[in-house]
């Protein structure tokens, strides 16, 4: 008879888990448990994550509680052993036979092609839930991403948080378990100041509207869904817009169980302080809420009003609004007193105190690397052809770009360097295109980070990137695995993003050469330039791979005969968008098993691609190598007509070799005896091929023909 399937509620109820943590570990919870109950054969329909400041939960919809009995074959000795001449069961059968509680002649025979076997087929009845949950549940816990478990009590069991509750019920009942020395129940804890210390869960199916009732919002989404819709309401009512992203979102639901936006605000002066350094306090120190104005003269900018979310409904709101104002002064006020003093020398006078701070001990201070990063925007801005007054711009904005490092407001507040820096520039009367750039200097930060809009900014932000990164390898310590402390591969990204971004052409291998030579004797690593090269070329599969391009796009460029590392990297951008847009054109998959089957026959007769080849017309026996020829001739020419070469238009001219193609395979047999005909199609296919590779190699290229 079938057993009825209900809800399977798990519940792990903790002291106040770290907020940066809950959401991984609400999802890490909820997944183990339902991974490892389906492998151990414990069907569901569907389950339900749930994680709050002081719980991890799961509810599984239609659980089975018994698994499925299954049928397990125990295969004997071969026939040939398990008999004598006689017919009698050997040794070695009456043993099998025995272990599995049967006798010889129950037992069946399989059948295969390589002969003949005993067979027991045992059935197992399926197990309880009620007996395995326990140990599931363990592993669970132990696979968990807790960076540092701890102890509490005499226990000597350990999690990231002290654990007081365990609830595990199937329907109406509690499954008998013990985890992390807590015995299972029906217990829960409400909200810490609104709800029951303890209350009873009459059913796993009542888990959520239950803590509800005790003002505990369990669904992680849901609690952030209700968070951000007051945020964004409360902004609007007010005609401004709450400034939050998901990092800050997901930390406020990680923290309160029960959201309440709170609207506070503080003293107007404040607001005479650059808005980054405010910001930053309000939201990293605490979880506060900016709001920016929305129109007019002040659109973008700081309003002395801000959000926060409480995690009490309280009869008297004002008392925890003015609590909060009382909690955010200070912060404001020291950094209206660093910004003050700050401005009391000028950013110059900073700069020179940067031979005080290492940058790293074989590469020297952050003077030094100031120094150098001022030569290399020379050397670029060389390439991008800038005047000598924008030149001497960027030496200006290179000596001047780490000075805020030394600034009271970035000591305090170190995510607002750069920021700070050209507030700093401004104030001392720098150039605009001086100050925005030390600014920018810094961007992209992080992946989908917005790219510098200036060109003194662009400038600064690759040679300080370029710097770092010839630096680094220079001094071998280049990244391994996980370790990459001064974050090159990040770099790296940023670096390829402006260079294709920005369409820069400058060639790899002058750029990259030209930042060794800056450094003078100060390198170790005699291979860095070429180390590099490739390191930034490895990047461009992942970098390819977020905007929908696949690599093998990627490996066809770069595979050409042409030297990867002597064409710019925005030369190599252009190539794989034009690629990109070949592969969907109708003539794409035969052309490129045209190559495939011209790369082989060029391979088996080591024909090397690098050098000129003659087609001797005279040769050209039959009508379909003549009408090949015929085409390449009219392609050739077509390309060479093009004043600018575009890799699109190229290769939609050499599709236009397809029917020729396709007609000289079908007919004409390249590997003849007459060895002036087989050298001579040799090198028509040749041509053709030089063609192609003077975009790509589209052989590389994954297309199936439908």
């Amino acid at each position: 008879m079938d057993t009825p399937l209900n809800t399977l509620l798990i519940e792990l109820g903790t002291e106040e888990l770290p907020p940066k943590a809950l959401k991984q570990l609400t999802e890490a919870f909820s997944t183990g448990i339902a991974d490892t109950l389906s492998k151990l054969g414990f069907e569901f329909a569907s389950y339900k994550a749930f994680g709050a400041p002081r719980r991890l939960a799961i509810s599984l919809e239609k659980c089975q509680r018994i698994q499925a009995d299954k049928v397990v074959e125990k295969r004997g000795p071969a026939l040939s052993a398990a008999f004598d001449e006689k017919g009698q069961a050997t040794k070695a059968a009456l043993g099998w036979a025995k272990g599995n509680g049967i006798n010889v002649e129950d037992a069946e025979r399989l059948k295969t092609d390589k002969g003949e076997w005993l067979l027991y087929k045992q059935l197992v009845p399926g197990q309880r839930l009620d007996d395995l949950i326990e140990d599931a549940i363990k592993s669970v816990l132990k696979q968990l991403p807790i960076p540092k478990a701890m102890r509490w009590g005499t226990s000597e069991d350990e999690f990231i948080r002290p654990v007081h509750t365990l609830c595990i019920m199937y329907a109406d009942e509690v499954i008998d378990a013990s985890v992390l020395g807590i015995q299972a129940g029906n217990q829960l804890s409400g909200h810490r100041f609104h709800g029951d210390h303890r209350f009873t869960l009459e059913h796993a199916d009542n888990y959520e509207q239950a803590l509800e009732a005790q003002y505990v919002i369990a669904d992680y989404q849901k609690r952030s869904a209700v968070i951000k819709q007051q945020l964004d309401e409360q902004g609007a009512s007010l005609g401004l817009k709450p400034d939050y992203d998901a990092l800050l979102l997901e930390e406020i639901s990680s923290l309160v169980e029960w959201p309440v936006v709170l609207q506070a605000s503080f003293e107007t002066r404040f607001l005479k302080v650059p808005k980054e350094a405010l910001i930053y306090t309000m939201k990293d120190d605490q979880k506060y809420v900016p709001l920016l104005h929305t129109k007019g003269d002040n659109e973008g900018q700081l309003a002395n009003t801000f959000l926060f979310v409480s995690n009490i409904e309280s009869k008297d709101p004002s008392q925890v609004i003015a609590g909060n104002e009382k909690v955010i002064r200070p912060r404001l006020s020291d950094a209206e007193f660093f910004f003050e003093s700050d401005k009391k020398t000028r950013l110059d006078s900073k700069a020179e105190k940067l031979g005080n701070i290492l940058f790293q001990k074989s590469l020297g201070t952050i003077a030094d690397k100031s120094a150098r990063v001022a030569q290399i925007t020379q050397l670029i801005g060389k390439y991008l052809g800038l005047t000598q007054a924008q030149l001497q711009l960027a030496k200006r904005a290179a000596f001047l770009a780490k000075a805020d490092l030394v600034s009271n407001m970035v000591s305090e507040f170190p995510s607002v360097q750069g920021v700070m820096g050209r507030h700093y520039a401004l104030h001392d009367g720098e150039d605009e295109a001086v100050a925005l750039a030390i600014e920018e200097q810094y961007l992209p930060r992080f992946s989908g980070d917005n790219l510098p809009d200036s060109q003194l900014g662009i400038l600064l932000s690759l040679a300080d990137k370029l710097d770092t990164l010839v630096g680094i390898f220079g001094v071998n310590m280049i990244p391994k695995g996980d370790k990459d402390p001064f974050a090159l591969r990040r770099s790296a990204i940023g670096i390829l993003r402006m260079l294709v971004s920005f369409e820069l052409d400058i060639k790899l291998n002058e750029l990259i050469d030209g930042v060794v030579q800056v450094f003078g004797n100060l390198l170790k690593n005699q291979k860095t330039s070429e180390q590099i090269q490739d390191f930034l070329l490895d990047r461009l599969k992942p970098f390819y791979h977020e905007r929908g391009i696949s690599a093998d796009i990627v490996n066809a460029v770069l595979a050409t005969h042409l030297d990867s590392k002597d064409i710019s990297i925005s030369d190599i951008h252009k190539r794989i968008l034009a690629v990109s847009s070949f592969t969907q054109l109708p003539s794409a998959a035969a052309l490129v098993e045209a190559n495939k089957r011209v790369a082989n026959i060029l391979n088996k007769n080591d024909v090397s691609l690098h050098g000129n080849f003659v087609i001797k017309e005279g040769h050209l026996a039959l009508a379909e190598e003549k009408a090949l020829n015929q085409a390449y001739l009219l392609t050739l020419n077509a390309i060479d007509a093009q004043e600018n070469k575009d890799y699109s238009e190229l290769l939609i001219t050499l599709s236009a070799l397809k029917e020729p193609l396709d007609a000289f395979f079908d007919k004409v047999m390249i590997m003849v005896d007459d060895k002036e005909i087989k050298e001579n199609r040799i090198a028509l296919i040749a041509s053709v091929r030089q063609l192609f590779l003077s975009v790509a190699d589209i052989s590389l290229l994954n297309i199936r023909q439908s």
